[in-house]
């Protein structure tokens, strides 16, 4: 008789994660169920929504007959997820907090609770993702710790496990995933990659996991909740306040409390205008925060934008961009927004440079630039600096205009004696 593998499933207290779990103990594994409790705090009613979650989990393992136990990460995501999204916020970015949590605390503290202190052979979760291995690979892996260094490991050479995309393409969660580390992905199963979420929902019901059926998707970021964002962000950040400055013709239009209050393309609220002003622009130097008069101002648009050090799935970027430092991908900075051809320019400091074919919209420096290749997902980078608007563009073309037509026209050459 063969052995029985043990592989622990993350339980959020939703359906994904349930049937999750319901299919890995469909495929013959002792499946332990586990919940993380990332933040402590209440939400504005006084309810504790973790408890909930935790809850609906706990029923879940019921429903299902397997195991159930809880760990508790919120020191380490104040310390390493919401330190980072206070910080990136003072310094005018709009951080991806959801992004931050899964590399660093369900892929890297998860991970390693699982796999070395409830001795699980595997980790699950209920992402809609696929790897390039196959659930028997994900067993073959040893549990060591990656090396690092110049010469990391001369004497094993590793395939790397490519991070695809789900069969469903509207739920598709590479985005979130793209900057877990090769060794998490190494000891990780997706139990959902090849499902759609109403094939979920209908297994979910016939598995009599009704209690998590009725729960709304979780959006927005998950501390905040239904709260404000400003007076969120307000308790732990000192009002700034400033000047919104239209970005036409500088004239001041209304007040902030705080430019980290704002990010790029929302609404601003500025009273007595009769139409509405989208935030196009901010300068954490002076304070001041630009706004344009409709929601597709070109000072919204812009095509290149720099990232920091990029994180690569498979560890190395692709050989074609090793070999001529450019590579032709698709782009995205927002989960489920249309994938944009681009084509990528790799820097001595890992940093890239993305040329998009088209303007986008209110791209966010503090925002990830997620690239993909044929469905695979290649992993991400943090928006830094961005190229210059449209409207930039428009005013530069302008003056140079303007500037030409000073001068006038250019003399001819002289005539020439026949």
């Amino acid at each position: 008789m063969g052995v029985i593998r043990h592989v622990v499933c993350a339980m959020s207290g939703g359906v994904d994660s349930s049937v999750a779990a319901l299919l890995l103990k469909r495929m013959g594994y002792h499946v332990s169920g586990v919940f993380m409790k990332n933040w402590d705090s209440l939400d504005e009613k006084g309810v504790c929504t973790s408890d909930k979650d935790c809850e609906d989990a706990y029923r879940s393992c019921q429903v299902l007959g397997i195991p159930f136990h809880q760990v508790s990460y919120v020191k380490e995501y104040w310390n390493e997820v919401f330190s980072d999204l206070l910080s990136e916020y003072e310094k005018g970015r709009t951080p991806n907090p959801d992004i931050l949590c899964n590399k660093h605390i369900k892929f890297k503290h998860f991970c390693k609770h699982a796999l070395n202190t409830l001795d699980a052979d595997a980790m699950a979760t209920g992402h809609y993702a696929r790897t390039s291995q196959e659930d028997e690979e994900v067993f073959r892996q040893k549990n060591v710790a990656p090396l690092t260094g110049r010469f990391k490991d001369r004497f094993e050479v590793r395939n790397p496990v490519k991070l695809h995309q789900g069969a469903d393409p509207f739920k598709d969660q590479t985005f979130f995933l793209s900057q877990i580390s090769q060794e998490a992905l190494r000891h990780t199963m997706f139990p959902l990659a090849g499902l759609t979420k109403d094939f979920v929902k209908k297994m979910a019901a016939q598995a009599g996991l009704h209690h998590v059926l009725t729960k709304k998707e979780s959006m927005g970021i998950c501390f905040i909740g239904e709260r404000n964002f400003e007076d969120f962000i307000l308790e732990y950040l000192e009002p700034q306040p400033g000047d919104l400055v239209s970005v036409e013709d500088g004239t001041v239009m209304g007040r902030h409390r705080g430019w980290f209050t704002l990010t790029l393309g929302q609404r601003a609220r500025i009273g007595g205008l009769k139409d509405p002003w989208f935030v196009v622009d901010k300068d954490v130097t002076t304070g001041e925060v630009f706004v344009g008069p409709t929601t597709n101002h070109p000072a919204l648009f812009r095509d290149t934008l720099q990232t920091g050090r990029f994180h690569w799935i498979t560890v190395d970027p692709p050989p074609v961009l090793v070999k001529t430092q450019m590579m032709d991908c698709h782009f995205r900075f927002i989960h489920q927004m249309p994938l944009t051809p681009c084509t990528v320019t790799l820097n001595m400091d890992g940093s890239l440079w993305i040329t998009l074919s088209q303007p986008i919209r209110a791209i966010t420096p503090g925002q990830f630039a997620v690239l993909y290749r044929g469905g695979e997902c290649l992993g991400s980078g943090r928006i830094l600096r961005l190229g210059p608007s449209q409207h930039t563009l428009q005013l530069g073309r302008e003056r140079m205009a303007a500037a030409a037509s000073l001068v006038g026209p250019r003399p001819g050459p002289p005539d020439q004696a026949s």
